[in-house]
């Protein structure tokens, strides 16, 4: 039995309803599962900055048992490498690159609010996430909220990250429009870090695709791997 304790990080976007099936499969692996939903500043989201959302992971990784691994997906992988200090397992799913693998994302710019949950549209959402079922995409779409123009802009520019003492693991599809797997592959091979390259074919598939639980199951194999030679 587990005696893991996780804390999950959502992307940009995005909210604590993407792990759900993550979630499902830690929790029946007795690994007790934390899902952060990140908030906007006190002054609101245009003026919320990407280290505002790192003070939150590091708040509720402190508050957490040990063992604790840290898991985050896309712009929360990127807050997850930041924040991994104190954790005692680092799991990112298509994170968002620290420098200098940043230089090698498409160039973007940003409204200070990103209005990704005024603009969503279901035909996009369904584009995103070809590898998942129809009933995902519409809870997905009926789901996404407004980013920060900010953070994303911080994140974009290049973060500078050491890498954590404790083990790591990437998780990595198969295609991803968003984060090429080339560049976490190299990020990966640069930590010498375990990596699990999936069948997803999008950038949010590992955890909303068909093949969502089975990246989950897998991930619980690798910590109790860890426990195991502990």
């Amino acid at each position: 039995m587990s005696d893991w304790n996780a804390l999950l990080i959502h992307g940009a976007g995005g909210g604590a309803w993407e792990w759900n099936r993550w979630r499902g499969v830690l929790e029946a692996h007795a690994i007790a599962a934390q899902v952060l939903e990140l908030r906007p500043a006190t002054h609101g989201l245009a003026a919320t900055a990407l280290q505002d959302y790192a003070e939150q992971v590091r708040s509720a990784l402190q508050d957490l048992q040990r063992p604790r691994v840290l898991v985050g997906a896309s712009l929360g992988g990127l807050l997850a490498a930041m924040c991994a200090g104190t954790a005692d397992a680092l799991v990112l799913v298509n994170p968002l690159p620290p420098a200098p693998w940043h230089r090698r994302l498409a160039a973007r710019s940003w409204d200070p609010v990103v209005p990704w949950q005024r603009n969503a549209r279901l035909h996009s959402t369904r584009r995103a996430m070809q590898d998942a079922d129809d009933a995902s995409a519409l809870w997905a779409f009926r789901r996404w909220r407004d980013e920060s123009g900010q953070a994303l802009s911080q994140a974009h520019a290049g973060v500078e990250v050491a890498k954590p003492d404790c083990p790591a693991l990437f998780v990595v599809s198969r295609q991803d429009e968003d984060v090429p797997p080339e560049i976490i592959l190299e990020w990966t091979q640069a930590w010498r870090a375990d990596r699990l390259e999936t069948l997803a074919n999008s950038h949010v598939g590992p955890l909303l695709g068909r093949q969502a639980q089975a990246v989950a199951a897998q991930t619980v194999a690798w910590l109790n791997r860890l426990g195991r030679a502990g």
